[in-house]
Order: structure tokens, then sequence, then C-alpha cells
């Protein structure tokens, strides 16, 4: 019976349009699906057991139309024809006429099943009936149905109206027809759709969710502060939001709905909800909406977050620091230039050591390009730009540290070439002198060890280019003193740096939760769920990230991103940490991203 209503799909799907759409659940999510759709022009029926969410959903549609209005984005006839396209009902067979069904109720299977049995008998052969989860599985729902191939998934993200990507789910049983039709509505309502097939989180939650998951794991386990976290990946990743902030306006009970989901599917131990996701949910404390999840509101459902029993303290956390006025900075590459810059900058005199001085001079000759290009676009004045310049002093031997109060080196990332450079450093350096390593992904511990005074010694991972970026993550290691750490906090401040504190593990806030997140978009590729162009363009359009994550490995370099994954899986044992075959496969090739004019793109010009 079910294969018979191909034709029938086709020819919806030749017509112009769906023209008449239903939605059924009128929360947030159906609410804004049927604004997007009836400023589309496109006859909404709206349906929801609950009379007062339609009430609800209807003042919604006139608030926003009317916003829109006075945005000059809507004429007032225009608002009036969209609002009049838009009807409520509280019954299922409201949705007969209907050419197009999207079901975005609870996250609960058997529910969805019931609503889409219930539409079984209801609508059209040739109606197509989407469902909008992004957790559960659109192949069993559309195996429950009667006409499995016209059943497939429809992912909105939220808010649907801001929001440009739509992820359209086909399952094994989906025509495509079906889902051609849904795919020129998802552009027409000008909307970026790609193409997915069935697995939990599809692609841009398929990724993000695993990334929240280790954010609240590791804010669990009391190796960062909520605030040092969501701090780290805002300003190291340029991401809108940090990871537990996020999970606060996703909701705590529904980001561990998907895990449990994803995890069931894929027994990836990163898929598994943290525990702190099943305790805050089963306490009533699911985020924004209640109030309180991992920060407290002001009042259920708003943005504004009041202070805590975990909120900083509002002591002068300088305080007992060393005094600093003399910056040593170890180098020659773009990190110890720009670290050297950062520090000239905010008035201190820097000392820029490399293996010699010709090599220390053209560290300092690429400060003054960068300064350059400072004062040419209005940034700084020439006279601020001179004295910067003149605090600095080429050196072209360690022993130029002498009278240094800070010691920075940012020279290989090889943990026998720094240890050797912490050994020199510590002959040389006066006692008292602070010690700091640039490190990413080696143990600050092993520095400290290469030298005679380890509670001296700290990590200060600037992230490149130092002068633009703002985040230093500060690494305290079991032995690092107390007031070495006041000192590199109250340094951080002076120079304009936003300082987060972490423990000496690999891979510290950023790195930590960002190269898996890159792993798992590689593995999406390599098992030929999703391509590079779509995986990169769900992220950026469906979680707000600056770059695709492939855009990011790229650039990043993928020699340096298999080095941090490997320093990951070494240190964790999570065999979801494993490196992907093909990333390995293209760093032993020599792809190693625009630095070689090959990664996962081409860069290198074209005949």
């Amino acid at each position: 019976m079910g294969p018979q209503s191909t034709p029938d799909l086709s020819t919806q799907a030749s017509s112009p349009s769906l023209s008449t759409v239903a939605i059924v659940g009128l929360g947030t999510m159906g609410t804004g699906i049927a604004e997007v759709l009836t400023r589309a022009g496109r006859e909404v029926i709206g349906i929801d057991t609950d009379e007062a969410a339609a009430r609800r959903a209807v003042s919604a549609l006139e608030t926003a139309t009317a916003r829109a209005v006075q945005r000059e984005r809507l004429t007032e006839r225009e608002r009036q024809d969209a609002l009049a396209r838009f009807r409520t009902f509280t019954d299922l067979q409201a949705a007969a006429d209907a050419d197009l069904v999207i079901e975005v109720v609870p996250e609960d299977y058997e529910l969805k099943r019931q609503v889409f049995a219930a539409l079984d008998a209801v609508v059209r052969p040739d109606t197509i009936l989407a469902t909008g989860t992004n957790a559960l599985s659109v192949t069993r729902l559309a195996a429950d149905s009667q006409r499995p191939e016209r059943v497939l998934g429809v992912h909105f993200f939220n808010p649907a109206p801001a929001m440009k990507l739509v992820e359209v789910v086909s399952s094994v049983l989906t025509a495509p027809t079906a889902v051609t039709a849904v795919t020129e509505l998802a552009r027409d309502l000008g909307k970026d759709p790609i193409a997915v097939g069935d697995r939990p989180g599809f692609v841009a939650d398929g990724l993000l969710f695993g990334y929240l998951n280790q954010a609240a794991a590791m804010y669990e386990s009391k190796y960062a502060t909520r605030e040092d976290i969501d701090a780290a990946m805002k300003l190291g990743c340029g991401l809108p939001m940090g990871p537990l902030a996020l999970l606060d306006l996703i909701g705590v009970d529904t980001a561990r709905t998907v895990l449990e989901a994803m995890y069931a599917e894929s027994q990836d131990r990163l898929h598994a909800p943290a525990p702190i996701l099943g305790q805050l949910a089963e306490a009533g404390l699911t985020g924004r909406k209640a109030g309180r999840g991992f920060y407290s509101y002001d009042a259920p459902g708003t943005a504004t977050v009041v202070p805590d029993a975990e909120s900083p303290a509002a002591a002068d956390e300088r305080a007992g620091g060393r005094p600093v006025s003399g910056v040593g900075v170890a180098g020659s590459g773009t990190m110890a230039s720009g670290i050297a810059e950062v520090f000239a900058k905010a008035g201190y005199k820097v000392v820029l050591a490399a293996r010699s001085l010709e090599k220390a001079e053209k560290a300092k000759a690429r400060v003054t390009k960068s300064l350059g290009r400072s004062v040419d676009k209005g940034r700084m004045t020439a006279e601020a730009r001179d004295a910067a310049l003149a605090a600095i002093t080429p050196a072209g031997s360690l022993d130029a540290f002498a009278d240094v109060d800070l010691a920075v080196e940012a020279v290989a990332e090889d943990l026998a070439v720094k240890q050797e450079l912490f050994k020199t450093l510590d002959k040389v350096c006066k006692p008292g002198a602070v010690l700091a390593t640039t490190t990413s992904s080696l143990p600050v511990v092993a520095c400290a060890r290469a030298t005679s005074r380890p509670q001296d010694v700290i990590g200060m991972h600037f992230f490149n280019p130092a002068p633009a970026m703002k985040l230093v993550e500060v690494v305290r290691t079991v032995l690092t003193a107390d007031d070495v750490h006041a000192t590199v906090r109250a340094v951080c401040a002076k120079v304009r740096k936003h300082p987060v504190d972490c423990g000496d593990r690999a891979g510290f806030i950023v790195n930590a939760l960002l190269f898996p997140y890159l792993n798992n978009a590689i593995k999406m590729v390599d098992e030929h769920y999703a391509t590079l162009d779509d995986i990169d363009a769900a992220m950026k359009l469906g979680g707000g990230y600056p770059m695709g994550p492939f855009e990011l490995l790229d650039v990043v370099g993928l020699d340096v991103s298999l080095a941090i994954e490997k320093v990951l899986h070494a240190e964790f044992r999570d065999p979801g940490l494993a490196p992907s075959p093909l990333l390995e496969h293209l760093v032993a090739a020599g792809c190693l991203g625009r630095k070689t004019g090959r990664g996962f793109r081409e860069y290198a010009a074209r005949r």
C-alpha cells in the first residue's frame, strides 16, 4: 500500500511549493516555524491540544510581526496578511488539507509515534509528514507509520526566524521526491538546507552535544570554574556563547535526552551524559527556563545571570603577587614576537632573546611591521608605537634574562627542547623570577622539574595571534606557588588579557574541548555521513561558529591538530579521542592545510 503513494509524492514535489503546512506543537520552536512560514506566504495550521499554547503562539506572532513593521521589514498590509494566514486548532483533524505536516511536540518517542499514527488517519496520501526531532530515530518513526516513504525529518534551529540552517533528514525508507519538496520549501523560506542521514544529533547537534557534554564533565570534575570554561571557549574560539551557558539556554534536560540517544547508537563514551546533567535535570534545575541550571537567573525564562554561591569572589585576587617590570621572551617565531609586542605595548621592558642576535632582530622587525599596521589603521599613535619598540631589546642569548622578573618561553612545541631551555633559565634568571611556558599541549610540570625551583614555574598559554586574542590560560602545576599564580594573573590584567585558571593536564580548557569536536567532524566525513561543505555550513549557520571545523583545521595545520589529538588520546586513554584515520593519512601525505596549499581543501593556484 505504501509504495503506491510515491507517484503522488512526485506530483507534490513538482508543484511550485508546499502551500499549506500544519505545525503540531506550538511551543517556542513550533511558533517560530509558524512565523517563518506565514511570512513566506504559506497557509499555516497551528495545532496544539493546549488552548493556552495556541493563544501564546498567536500573541507571539502578533508581537514579532509588529516588531518587523517597526523595523520596516514588513508593511502593515503584509503583517495583516501574514496574521490571516495563521489559524490555530486543538484537534489533529485540522491537518486534513495540509500538504506538509511538521510535528514539534516534546522529545518523547511514544508521544511522537501517537501523533504520526493519528495523522496517518487524517491526512491525504500525498501529504508529507516531518518530525522536528533532533535526537530520536526518524527511521523508527517512519517504519511505524502507514506510509514510511513520506516521512522525513526537518530540523530547524532555535530561534527559527533567525537561524538559517535546516537539516533535511531522510531515512532509508524516505522517497527522494519528499526530500526534494521539503528542501525546495526550505530554500523558498530563505533557509540553507543540508541533506543528512538518520543518526542522533544529525550534523550540527551531533558535533555540538559531544562538546557540550565534555564541558559539563570538565566542570563537574572541578578542573575549571563555569565562568572560566565559558570565557575560554568564547575568547579562545570566537564562539557566541560558552558551553555551560548554552546548555542552560538549550535546557539541561533536553541536552541529556539528546546525549542518551547519541550514546545508545554510538556507544562512544564522549556521548555518555555527564552525571551532572542527570543530577541537575532530576533536581528541576534545567537552565534558563527553570531560573537555575549551571548558572542562576533572576527569573525563570530570563537571560540575566545573578550571583550565587559559585560566583567568583569580589576580593582583589592580584594581592600577594611579585613585582614585575622587566619581561624576557624566548623565541623568534610568530608567537614570541606577538607576546613581546603585547608586553611592550603595556609598558614593560622586554628582552626578546633568540638563538642568535640576527634571529632576535628579525623577530623585532616582525613587531615593527605589526605596530606599523596598527598605526595605519588608527589603533595606536606613532608615539605609542615608538615607545613600544624602544621597550624591546633583542638579544642573541638567554644570558640577557639575568634581570627580568618574568621569563616567558615561546619556542618549539618539543618537550626536550623546552626542558633544556628551562635548565638554562634556572641558571640565568635571578632568584624570585617567574618562569612561564606557553605550551599548548605539553605538561608544564615536566618543564618545572627541569629547574631547581619548580614552585616558580607556571603555564601562560597565549593564543595566536597574541596581540589580538584576549585569552590566556593560566596553568598551575601541583608545585606552583600561590604568589606566582597571583603574579601572572596581575600581569594578564595589565596587558589587557583575560586569564582563565586550569590545572596541568593535556589540552587545558580550549584544546581539550575543541579538538575532540574537530576529530568528530573528520569522522563524519570519513564515514561518508556528510560532506566537508555541509558540515562547515552546519556549524556556522546552526551553531554560530566563526569558522567551520574543516576551515579551522586547515588554518591551524593538520600536523598540529594531529599532534594535539595524540596527546589528548594518550592522556585520557579514551577510544573516542583516537585521531581519525583520515587525518593521519592526510598528514602522512604532506597535506597539512593552508601552509602547504592543500589540506581538507585545495588552496594552491588552479591552472
